[in-house]
């Protein structure tokens, strides 16, 4: 999935996925893994289901927890506001904008 992720994102492509609930909608900029050594997703979600009631915002997701990924033919132009290369959720960064 790592591949397919790192895809997205240098390619700057929308994906869609299911993830804790219900699909989402959402455009990647950075795959890395935590401190403890899990696979994070750092995403800005455009759509879809959100368990705090917020589709769309910033969204630190677990990659073991994404089912269903497809790349979509959307092309977002590049990175949103606030967006922070330099995640400190991220102990090492696999690829990102």
């Amino acid at each position: 999935m790592n591949a397919t992720l790192c895809q997205a994102i240098e390619g700057k492509r929308v994906i869609s996925f299911d993830y804790d609930g219900g699909p989402r909608t959402a455009e990647p900029h950075c795959l890395g893994v935590s401190r403890e050594g899990h696979e994070l997703l750092r995403v800005f979600q455009t759509g879809g289901f959100s368990e705090s009631g917020n589709p769309v915002g910033w969204k630190l997701l677990r990659v073991d927890q994404i089912n269903n990924l497809r790349i979509t033919a959307d092309v977002f132009p590049g990175p949103r506001p606030q967006y922070n290369p330099a995640d400190k959720a991220m102990a090492r960064v696999l690829c990102c904008l």
